[in-house]
This record gives structure tokens, C-alpha cells and sequence, in this order.
């Protein structure tokens, strides 16, 4: 009784995943990455870093040592000791089945939560079949065996198969020699060798330039000079720069491929790539770029720093991607096409001549660093990679370890998608693999991709922050962000969504990258360009900044570590409207302006006028069905304390709330039975669930995201005459909040808001 009562407690706390591998392979799926281990064990080290809300697939970065698959007594390992210590009490297990009917009840309460009951119905089904069904060990054993030798037999690499245990991060190091730079040379029959010798290539005159102590010196003392100009499509244009006589840039009317000075296969293969953005597009004269994409590429090639605030995921966010793969694809091509030129020259020279002019290279290979927030993205620039290079279906491009890409990076086709209904932006974001701990390295080498490369040995590094993070390190452990040392453009892509992920990866990675390298890695210094043996590559790295806003932090960024001695460009349009336009129930809006003496004194003093000054007109019992939008969890975790302090009819749901209290909390709040809800933005980011019940609504700060500010007012609903009159609005603000406080009122009201210290009071009608 006793092994067979272990045996199902075991079974119980595997997950689904790992369940479906016991029945088909008679053992235990392989631990997965250090991530989850260090949760399980309470530790702090860097890996658990990760402070987002927990949406990680768990196929990334698994870490374990597969099982030997020739065992036959299959011996108690300690995975399954580590799970033993981990069991709950019965007390624990009361408890936990108290949340479930709870939270039952509440799903019952709640039509649109019927189908999340019913998923985790079925899932609690399909655990009982996995426990039942469980085959006889020896006979998974052999089929384990069987289905290995069948794949070792055609000559698949069972290491890409996420069912197969990894020992550690896979690099592709079979491939080494092919794709190194130094080993190979220019294939006379593709001519690209003299394709950029033009003196008006952008690259060469970006690169080539040599910059001189003194200039130097004011980019790192003098602050820059600004001027803006209005185009097109972009709007209000803001151009900065350090150093002297700055060619203004205007905008193209219309581009010719053959005048961008593209690499020889991409003036082909683009227009191809990009016909699926241009059906929209009136003019047939320009045929190879939208409207904004012109515009954006125009900035691009003239190796300036862009920040770009207005991506959107549903309407231009895969315009702008391919708009960046064009211009990274076409800077690495370039790149490796003149160190291979210079090759061939090196192996023809005289033996005894001593030339110092093929200095080609950086310290380190790594050009191009692309930072994205999910695994999705990494497919879908790859995937453009790869259609950029193939000039027809005759010649396609070999690209190595691609079954195994397909299979880490790209969405699992049994996931069963939810049935919640939730906005279209939402479902744009977070379609596909939303894995967000990743990276990857990408070779590129005339003809040839090569995925999963070693980073010293890649020319483009795609990776997430927090995977970059792992890898980077913090102070006293082992460290290696030696591959950054010589990036050559920088693009940090929906840098909002890292706002709600941990915006300290950003930060680190930052201070980090073009750094001296502590270790030479095997470069030749004879081809090191002379910008980077001076340590002044971080003067010639163009960075690219795209967001779905603008945000402080974000700006701080753009304006504190870029420094780039071609300039920066900062779209800077400011809203007219504001996403109070888009309220659709008759609600009063009352902003209450607080004072503070600096951006530092700002927390304290928002807390202290929250108690002082709006809490005690809520604490009534006429005011119930209070909810506090919290954005900043520090400031959620001060009100909790502070509510538990107060003893405070209150309840709370945050991104780390299990979905049990979830459910609790919800039906408590929709019954009445709790007075205030804390409620934080990063939740709120990451379900979208509709909150019922609320009649009174209090943002203690401005959104992040202004769209979620008229999301959150429109689910206010009567549920019964005469309900309406009672709905109030608080918005809490201050005059460093002037971005947000624009764009959820627009602009003209900002800057009578911001004037004027009274609270200012507005009613929308629904038909603003």
C-alpha cells in the first residue's frame, strides 16, 4: 500500500507533459531548465531573476541529463527525492481542495470563466486516464529504444526533439569550419565582392569613417543640438546630434531598390518578401516599400539611432520587423562579404609585403544584437531571414539544425487555445510560443545559415532580456559578456512589453554591451578595425528602439545610452484625442493632482495623499465595490500591507495570484462581500479578465498602457436601475505624469490640467 500510495502522490505532482512522457517512454520527462529547479528550491541566484508574470513554456532551455534508456530496473533518481520532499500535508491538501470548490463557485457565477472550468475539468480527466493507463515499464523502454534507433538509423538529430532530455544549452559546433570567417572566401560567380566598393555605400561610410580624439570627446561632455522636422507618414520628426555640420535627412518620396545599396540577392528577394504590405498601397510606383517603411528604412540606412514609439502589433508591427530584418540581414551580409574579399586578397599577397588595410573585423564576431520579447518573434525573424536569402525555389539556402528551431521556437499544435474572449491587440501579442526566456545564435555565410551557432562564432544574436541576463550574469558569479564587446547595431524591439516584464534585464544588458572583452577569443588583431581596439565601438552602434509608446524609462534609455556620432531620431507625435474618447459608459472623471518636489519624492508623497486625502472617502459602506488600479507592484505591495495594517475589508489579485484566489477574490468582490480590490496593472497586461461588480474605480497612477485605462472603465455595468448615478472615477496625477496624463485626455487638456493645481472634474457621455 505504501509504494502504491508513493507511486500515486508521484504521478499527482508531474504535470501533464511530464505525465504523457511516462506512459510513452517508462520514465520520468527530463528536469527542465534551472529557472523552474531554482524555484522549486527557494533559491536567489540569478536565474530566478525573472520577475515577470510566470508565462514560460516548459520546453525552454531544458538543463537535465537524459535517462538511460537501456536500464531495465529504472532506479529512483533525484528528481524523484526532490519531489518527495515537496509533498503537501493533508492539511495543505484540504486546503488546496477548499481553493478548488471556491473557485468553482466563482467560475459558476461568471458565464465567461464556463470554459476555463471546463478545460481544467478535462485536464483532471486526462490526468486520471494518464495515471491509469500507464504502461508496463519494460515495454515504454522499448519503444523508446525502437524510436530512437529508427531516428538515429535516418539520420535525424533526436537531441531537437524537446522530448529528449538535453544535457546543457545545444550549440551547433558541427559546423564550425564551414561557417567560420577567417577559413573562407568570396565565390567569384556572386560578384558581391566589388558590389560595395561604391564610395556612397552607407556602410562603408559609416564604418570607414575614423573619428578623432576631440570629437570623441564632445559626444562624451557636450550636449547635443536638436531640430525637428515634419514627414509624411513618421509626423514630428526629432533629429539630435553632438558634433557639427549634420546633414538634415528628409524623407524619400519614393525609393529605388538599386539606390539603397543593398547586397546583391536582397534587391531581388525583398520586393518578393514584401508584396504581402504592399497590396494596400495605392501607389504602384513605389513597389518595394510601404509608406512607413520608407520612411523607416530611409532612417535605418543612414546608420542613425531611431526610436520609434508607435509599433502596434495589430496594424504595423510585422512592417516594421521586416522593415529591420532588411537593414540587419543587409549590414551582416556586407560585413562578412568584405572580410571574405579581404581574404582572398591576404592568400594572393606577395609573400614579405605588410598591409595594414584590412582592418574588416571587431573584436568579436557578433554584429547584430536583436532583442524580442517571445519565442515567436525569434521564429518570425528567422523566417524572414531565410526568405530574404532564397532568390527563387531553385536555390534555396541551406540552413542548419532548422527541425530543431521549428520545434523549440514554434507553437506546440495540441495546445488547445483558450476560449476567453479577449481583445484583438491581446491575441495579437501573445499568439504563437510566448516562451520569454531564450537566445539563440545565428550564422550567416554566403549561401549558408547556421542555427544555434556559439555566440563568438554568430553574427546575429536573437534573444530575449532575461536571456541574455542568465547568460551575462550579475556580480560574483561567473560572468561572460565578452560577444557584446563589438555590436555593430542594437535592436530592442516592443520595449513595452519589457516594462512588464523586468525592465532591469534592459538596463543590464545596456551597461554591459561594448565593452572591452576580458579575453582575446582567438581574433586576429592585425584585422581589427582601429574604433574598436580605441574602445570606441559604443560611437559607432546604431541602436533601434521601437515601443507601443512613450514611456520615461524608455526615453531614458534612448537618451542615456545611445551614442551613436551619426545622431539619433525620436518620433515624437503627441495624441490629440486620448484614449478617453474610447469610454463608452456615462461615468465622471475626477483628476486629483498631487504635489511632489522631485521624480524621487513622488512614490511617498502618492501613498501619503492616497491615505490622507482619498482613502477616508472611501472607507464608508455606501462605497463599496471600490477597485484600486494599482500599476507599480511595489506600490500594490505597500497598499496591501497597509490595508492588512488598517484592517481594511479588502482583497487583492496580483500577476504571482494563483488562480484559485483569483477566483475567490472575484466572486467575494462581485458579492460584495470584500469592499476594495487591489488589482495591478501587470495582471491585468497578462489576463485580460473582465472584473464585475465594480461601481466606484480608483486609479491610484496613470496606466501604462492608455488603452487599458478606458478597458477598465467600460467594465463598469448596472446591474439594476438607478445604479449609474453612483459610478465615480478617481485618477490620481501628478505634473511628472504629463506623457500619460496626454495620452489618456490628449494633449489640450494636459496643458490645462497641468497649469491649473484644482482637481479637475470631466463627464463623458459615451459618444466622445
Amino acid at each position: 500500500m505504501g509504494k502504491r500510495r508513493a507511486g500515486r502522490e508521484l504521478l499527482r505532482s508531474l504535470s501533464k507533459k511530464q505525465k504523457k512522457h511516462l506512459r510513452e517512454f517508462g520514465e520520468e520527462h527530463p528536469f527542465f531548465d534551472k529557472v523552474f529547479a531554482c524555484r522549486l528550491l527557494g533559491c536567489s541566484c540569478c536565474c530566478c531573476l525573472h520577475l515577470c508574470f510566470p508565462l514560460q513554456s516548459e520546453d525552454s532551455d531544458k538543463s537535465s541529463a537524459e535517462s538511460d534508456s537501456e536500464t531495465e530496473v529504472e532506479q529512483v533518481s533525484g528528481y524523484h527525492k526532490l519531489l518527495a520532499t515537496l509533498k503537501t500535508s493533508p492539511e495543505s491538501e484540504s486546503e488546496e481542495e477548499e481553493d478548488e470548490s471556491e473557485s468553482e463557485e466563482a467560475e459558476e457565477s461568471e458565464a465567461e470563466m464556463d470554459s476555463e472550468r471546463s478545460q481544467e475539468a478535462g485536464e483532471a480527466e486526462g490526468g486520471e486516464e494518464d495515471e491509469n493507463d500507464v504502461p508496463e515499464e519494460e515495454e515504454a523502454t522499448d519503444t523508446a529504444e525502437q524510436m530512437l534507433s529508427q531516428e538515429q538509423a535516418d539520420g535525424t538529430d533526436t537531441s531537437c526533439d524537446p522530448r529528449h532530455g538535453v544535457i546543457e544549452e545545444f550549440t551547433d559546433v558541427k559546423h564550425e569550419s564551414e561557417f567560420s570567417l577567417e577559413t573562407n572566401f568570396m565565390e567569384e560567380e556572386s560578384g558581391d565582392c566589388n558590389a560595395d566598393r561604391r564610395d556612397n555605400n552607407p556602410f562603408k561610410q559609416h564604418m570607414d569613417k575614423e573619428l578623432e580624439e576631440k570629437e570623441i570627446e564632445k559626444m562624451s561632455t557636450l550636449p547635443r543640438t536638436s531640430s525637428q522636422n515634419q514627414w509624411p507618414r513618421l509626423g514630428q520628426v526629432i533629429f539630435s546630434s553632438t558634433l557639427e555640420k549634420q546633414k538634415t535627412l528628409k524623407a524619400d518620396k519614393e525609393v529605388d531598390v538599386k539606390q539603397l545599396h543593398l547586397h546583391k540577392p536582397l534587391e531581388s528577394t525583398w520586393p518578393k518578401v514584401n508584396k504581402q504590405f504592399l497590396s494596400a498601397v495605392d501607389k504602384p510606383t513605389d513597389s518595394c516599400f510601404t509608406p512607413l517603411q520608407r520612411e523607416l528604412f530611409c532612417i535605418m540606412n543612414s546608420y542613425r539611432d531611431l526610436f520609434y514609439p508607435e509599433r502596434n502589433a495589430l496594424t504595423n508591427g510585422e512592417e516594421i520587423r521586416h522593415a529591420y530584418c532588411l537593414h540587419a540581414l543587409n549590414h551582416v551580409l556586407k560585413a562578412n562579404a568584405q572580410v571574405l574579399s579581404n581574404n582572398a586578397k591576404r592568400r594572393d599577397r606577395k609573400p614579405g609585403t605588410d598591409t595594414d588595410d584590412h582592418r574588416d573585423q571587431g573584436l568579436t564576431r557578433p554584429k547584430v544584437l536583436m532583442i524580442v520579447p517571445f519565442r515567436e518573434c525569434a521564429l518570425r525573424i528567422v523566417h524572414i531571414f531565410i526568405s530574404l536569402l532564397e532568390v527563387n525555389d531553385k536555390k534555396r539556402i541551406d540552413v542548419s539544425n532548422k527541425k530543431r528551431f521549428k520545434g523549440e521556437f514554434g507553437s506546440d499544435p495540441e495546445e488547445k487555445p483558450p476560449n476567453l474572449k479577449r481583445p484583438e491587440d491581446y491575441e495579437a501579442v501573445f499568439a504563437g510560443n510566448i516562451d520569454d526566456h531564450f537566445r539563440i545564435g545565428v550564422a550567416i555565410l554566403q549561401k549558408s545559415m547556421r542555427l544555434y551557432a556559439p555566440f563568438y562564432s554568430s553574427d546575429i544574436i536573437i534573444a530575449s532580456p532575461l536571456g541574455i541576463r542568465t547568460v551575462i550574469g550579475a556580480e560574483g558569479e561567473k560572468r561572460d559578456f565578452d560577444f557584446l564587446s563589438s555590436i555593430e547595431i542594437l535592436i530592442i524591439d516592443q520595449a513595452d512589453i519589457y516594462l512588464m516584464q523586468n525592465w532591469e534585464h534592459v538596463l543590464h544588458l545596456m551597461k554591459h554591451i561594448n565593452l572591452l572583452p576580458l579575453d582575446s577569443h582567438g581574433v586576429d588583431f592585425s584585422r581589427v578595425r582601429m574604433l574598436n581596439l580605441n574602445n570606441w565601438s559604443k560611437y559607432y552602434r546604431q541602436t533601434l528602439l521601437f515601443s507601443a509608446l512613450q514611456d520615461p524609462q524608455i526615453n531614458s534609455v534612448f537618451n542615456k545610452h545611445c551614442f551613436n556620432y551619426t545622431g539619433q531620431v525620436a518620433v515624437r507625435n503627441v495624441p490629440l484625442t486620448g484614449s478617453i474618447s474610447h469610454v463608452m459608459v456615462q461615468l465622471p472623471h475626477v483628476f486629483r493632482r498631487l504635489e511632489a518636489d522631485s521624480v524621487t519624492s513622488v512614490i511617498d508623497a502618492r501613498f501619503q495623499f492616497f491615505i490622507d486625502k482619498v482613502l477616508p472617502e472611501y472607507r464608508d459602506a455606501i462605497m463599496s465595490h471600490t477597485l484600486i488600479y494599482v500599476p507599480s507592484y511595489f506600490d500594490y505591495v505597500r497598499l496591501r500591507n497597509y490595508f492588512k495594517k488598517e484592517d481594511l475589508n479588502f482583497t487583492h489579485i496580483c500577476e504571482y495570484t494563483k488562480k484559485a484566489a483569483v477566483c475567490r477574490a472575484r466572486r467575494f468582490f462581485l458579492k460584495g462581500e470584500k469592499q476594495f480590490l487591489l488589482f495591478t496593472e501587470r495582471f491585468h497586461f497578462y489576463k485580460r479578465y473582465t472584473i464585475k461588480g465594480i461601481r466606484n474605480l480608483i486609479f491610484y497612477e496613470l496606466p501604462t498602457y492608455s488603452h487599458f485605462y478606458s478597458e477598465i472603465c467600460n467594465m463598469l455595468k448596472a446591474r439594476d436601475s438607478g445604479v449609474d448615478a453612483t459610478w465615480t472615477c478617481t485618477v490620481l496625477y501628478s505634473k511628472y505624469d504629463a506623457q500619460k496624463l496626454a495620452a489618456v485626455v490628449g494633449i489640450d487638456r494636459t496643458a490645462q490640467m497641468l497649469q491649473s493645481k484644482k482637481n479637475v472634474h470631466l463627464f463623458v457621455t459615451g459618444e466622445n
